[in-house]
Parts: C-alpha cells; structure tokens; sequence
C-alpha cells in the first residue's frame, strides 16, 4: 500500500502521541474497596496504589494513599514535572511547599505546582493517612 503525504501527515501525529503514553492504558471505571488494596510497606508506613493511567482524553493521573507513622516523612522534599494533590484522611502533616510550612489536618488539602520543591512529615501523635493525586506529564 503506498501512502501519501497527506497520510502521513495525519499518521505521524498519532504515532507520536500512542509513544509518548508508553505502556499506560485508559482507566476503566470500578469501584475499589479499601481492604482490597494490596499494601507495600516501607519501614513503618504503608502505601496503597490505587489509580494509574490515563483518562478518556490521555492526561496522565495516579493515586495514591498512605500511613505515615508519627515523626515521618515519605521521602526527603524533592520536585518533579507533575503537579500533585495531597489529601489529609487523618492526622497531622507538615507540608511544606518552596520553603514554606503549613500545618494540615483531616480535611486539608494542599496543591503542589510543577517543578515546586515539596515534601511533608507527620508531626502527630498517631498515623496519618492522606491521598496522593498526581496529574499531568511525568506521573511514573
């Protein structure tokens, strides 16, 4: 078959975009119950994936949830090219974001821009259990 270069011209656009996507698939809908989630555990603090590929329109999210035990912080303050949403379930969190710290507890939201240094800890007594949401280009 002999394609033309207005073939291509239609062709190449959707090659590109099916390669930047990689091997992430379009989110079917479901209900996911909590107690059903596997765990991955890190010293003290739990993780469950929840959410990880793409909506009907491409744009990449991932959620998360997370145990922190009290005095911890997932990881050391970092930034990436993906915003993210930080969910407060339970307990208190640290958050601070380009050099700022906020003290959140259940209910609070905290929003994290593209490429903002960002981390949080756990400055409760008890566990705190919050969600991630990731959104945009770079979400793993």
């Amino acid at each position: 078959m002999d394609y033309t270069r207005r073939d291509w011209n239609l062709l190449l656009p959707a090659l590109a975009s099916a390669a930047a996507k990689g091997e992430a698939k379009e989110l079917p809908s479901k209900a996911l119950r909590f107690e059903d989630l596997p765990v991955r555990k890190n010293g003290e603090n739990r993780s469950r994936a929840t959410l990880d590929g793409l909506t009907h329109t491409g744009y990449p999210i991932e959620l998360h949830q997370t145990e922190l035990a009290p005095g911890l912080a997932p990881h050391p303050p970092h930034h990436h090219e993906h915003e993210e949403m930080l969910m407060i379930r339970e307990g208190t969190l640290e958050v601070t974001i380009a050099g700022s710290s906020t003290r959140l507890g259940p209910g609070s939201v905290a929003f994290v821009a593209s490429n903002i240094e960002h981390g949080w800890r756990n400055v409760g007594d008890t566990r705190a259990h919050y969600f991630v949401l990731a959104l945009g280009r770079g979400v793993k």
